[in-house]
């Protein structure tokens, strides 16, 4: 497997990477306060991270959900974050309109589990020449990835990431099958696990979407041990007042305990 780098974060080494932040920026001084909290506790515990947080979540269930600060703003904001804080940047794209001035900030570029069969938008994150980080659809199965392996090496990108955030089972529910690591392993790609998303019941509460929050340290925990790459989890400070995934946000005081253990089954597996 070829190794990704950025920075001091190396995707695809036998250490153990994390990709971290909230869901949705919520504010400026909220950004730089968990960026510095992430990177103070990933540091701690000794595995390199990254700072994740969308400027727009266009998926959201309901038409009134806050959906973040937009584009100018939340790019603005990220930069902000990547400049003082010094940690790689990983925010989603939604529409190939974007994807330059978005590549202009972020480090990597993730392709929404709901749009990973969208070819324009992958071949125009391809061209950027960034890493790409992209979402296994609940709708398929992992095997279905190497199709979109194919249409962003054939657009020339050079450095991919898959990640698996469950699988649509049933009406308001995903399972995680801890089968589709190693089957996408098999695409010789770094392969992350998303241990908040997974935890959802989408739209489980009607207008928002529900979890179960205490479920995340066990597939996370069973994602190490079936051999990712890395863990992407989204956390917060204040997870009940959380503007959006309020229900599957990682706490950030139970966040060093955690990394410590999963630092522990990768050991194991080294």
């Amino acid at each position: 497997m070829k190794k990704i780098t950025i920075k001091n974060v190396h995707f695809g080494s036998e250490e153990l990477s994390l990709i971290a932040g909230p869901c949705v920026i919520e504010s400026r001084s909220h950004a730089i306060k968990m960026a510095k909290s992430i990177k103070d506790i990933s540091e701690k515990v000794g595995i390199s991270a990254v700072y994740k947080s969308s400027f727009d979540k266009a998926n959201r269930t309901s038409i009134a959900s806050y959906r973040g600060p937009g584009i100018e703003e939340g790019l603005d904001i990220l930069a902000e974050v990547k400049a003082k804080v010094k940690l790689p940047i990983l925010t989603d794209i939604h529409v190939p309109s974007h994807v330059k001035l978005v590549s202009e900030v972020a480090d990597i570029l993730q392709i929404p589990a709901f749009l990973c069969r969208q070819t324009d938008l992958l071949v125009a994150a391809a061209e950027t020449g960034k890493i790409v980080n992209v979402k296994k659809g609940q709708f398929l199965a992992p095997w279905d990835m190497e199709n979109v392996v194919k249409k962003l090496e054939e657009a020339g990108c050079k450095k991919i990431l898959l990640t698996d955030r469950g699988t649509q089972f049933g009406y308001n529910n995903l399972v995680a099958d801890m089968r589709s690591i190693p089957i996408m392993k098999k695409f010789d790609k770094p392969i992350i696990f998303d241990a908040t998303h997974s935890a959802q019941l989408p739209g489980g509460n009607g207008e928002t979407t529900a979890g179960m929050r205490d479920m995340i340290p066990t597939l996370a925990k069973a994602a190490v041990a079936s051999g990712c790459n890395g863990v992407f989890m989204e956390v917060h400070d204040n997870v009940e007042k959380a503007k959006s995934d309020a229900t599957t946000q990682w706490p950030l005081e139970k966040l060093e305990s955690l990394l410590r253990q999963l630092k522990a089954i990768n050991k194991a597996l080294i």
